[in-house]
């Protein structure tokens, strides 16, 4: 007799309908701690200290993490890894430098130095696989391009910061290549090398060590803020700021989603992997942009990181929405007939050019039944490594 899978641990006080990432509520609780108590004084060279530890540690993480073999797996399905990565790195940066025309009267450079930001960080992985698996569509595929995107985040989103932002945007300079090197690049490759030393470890307390990850990024806001506080940067914004940035953004995800959905038809793809596309090539990753932009834009940080923030968890709350309706599809295969389809693919699903193939247990991906979107918290700072059930049934 088969055992039943149990119940993953939901979100309290939060309805399924409404995805808000509980994360983002931790976020913006650590920006109001900062707001009321910054740090100032030798409080403040503490926690800056701290918090480039933190930065240095994170990235360690991801490194020991992070499966170089599947991602590199994914270059034998280059026309659909080849299409997320010019969503992430080519179309996005161009969408942002195309609303350099709404500055200053819808944006100030400040907060338009943070959307241009947000449109150079790489994709997610856990929620990219989990809106992925709702929506019935290409799961390996998901993991593959959420994987491969992270990795080629870690060298791409730096070199494009210094050729689009500058040193006038945000505190990026030439010195910050020393920085990106000694707290991003150095503890990521570290954590590459060290590997097969440390994996086990990280697998066998993988709980503990999803707080560190959350925690860490916790302390980098905090200390960003708060450097921000002491600066009086937060004058400079106004509710009437904030409401025009969220609706850029809103029009940014909107183009994104549509292009990524009619683009990948238009290129051929089928059904599963035009989901995988649109998932992996219209969202950005939280947990890594955080982190870039402590090191990257100083004490300008605050202002930076806003744009992202808010960008996170309106496209969860919209992807959330989006997965749920393309299960409904009259085109969606069979939920019967994904339980029996090898690979971890749908049965009969077209794979189109460019389809990546890959075993993936535990997913279970009919409506309802996969991991809450609204549950990355962050975990998209857990690159895929060995992944074994990255959308846990419930």
């Amino acid at each position: 007799m088969s055992s039943r899978t149990p119940r993953g641990p939901r979100r309290p006080f939060l309805p399924s309908w409404l995805p808000i990432d509980p994360y983002i509520l931790a976020l913006l609780g650590t920006v109001g701690l900062a707001a009321l108590l910054p740090a100032s004084g030798a409080a403040a060279t503490v926690a800056s200290g701290a918090s480039t530890g933190a930065v240095a540690l994170l990235f360690f993480l991801y490194g020991a993490r992070l499966s170089t073999r599947e991602a590199v797996d994914g270059l034998k399905h280059w026309r659909l890894h080849g299409t997320v990565l010019a969503c992430t790195f080519l179309v996005f940066p161009l969408l942002g430098l195309a609303a350099r025309g709404l500055v200053p009267t819808v944006l100030t450079p400040d907060l338009y130095g943070g959307l241009l930001f947000l449109c150079l960080v790489p994709s997610t992985i856990q929620s990219s696989i989990a809106f992925t698996s709702i929506a019935r569509g290409n799961v390996p595929a998901a993991i593959c391009a959420g994987s491969f995107s992270s990795l080629a985040g870690i060298v791409i989103t730096p070199l494009l910061a210094a050729l689009l932002l500058g040193s006038g945007a945000g505190g990026f300079s030439a010195d910050s290549v020393v920085k990106i090197v000694l707290q991003l690049l150095v503890p990521f490759l570290a954590g590459q090398l060290l590997r097969p030393w440390v994996g086990g470890f990280l697998v066998r307390h993988k709980k503990v060590l999803g707080y560190v990850d959350r925690g860490s990024i916790l302390l980098v806001v905090y200390t960003a803020f708060s450097e921000g506080m002491n600066r009086g940067v937060w004058h400079l914004v106004t509710p009437g700021r904030l409401g025009l940035l969220l609706a850029v953004e809103a029009v940014l995800l909107a183009a994104m989603l549509a292009l990524t959905w009619y683009g990948a038809k238009r290129l051929g793809f089928g059904r599963g992997d035009r989901i995988a596309i649109q998932f992996a090539g219209s969202k950005k990753s939280l947990a890594a942009g955080l982190p870039m932009a402590s090191v990257l834009f100083g004490a300008h940080a605050s202002l930076a990181v806003l744009p992202l923030m808010l960008f996170h968890q309106m496209q969860l709350m919209v992807c959330a929405v989006i997965a749920r309706r393309r299960a409904g599809d009259p085109e969606a295969p069979d939920p019967e007939g994904e339980a029996a389809a090898p690979g971890g693919e749908a049965a009969g699903q077209p794979s189109g050019p460019g389809s990546a193939r890959g075993g993936v247990s535990g997913d279970d991906p009919r409506p309802g039944r996969g991991s809450d979107p609204g549950s990355d918290q962050a975990s998209d700072a857990e690159p895929v490594g060995g992944i074994t059930s990255p959308v846990a049934p419930r």
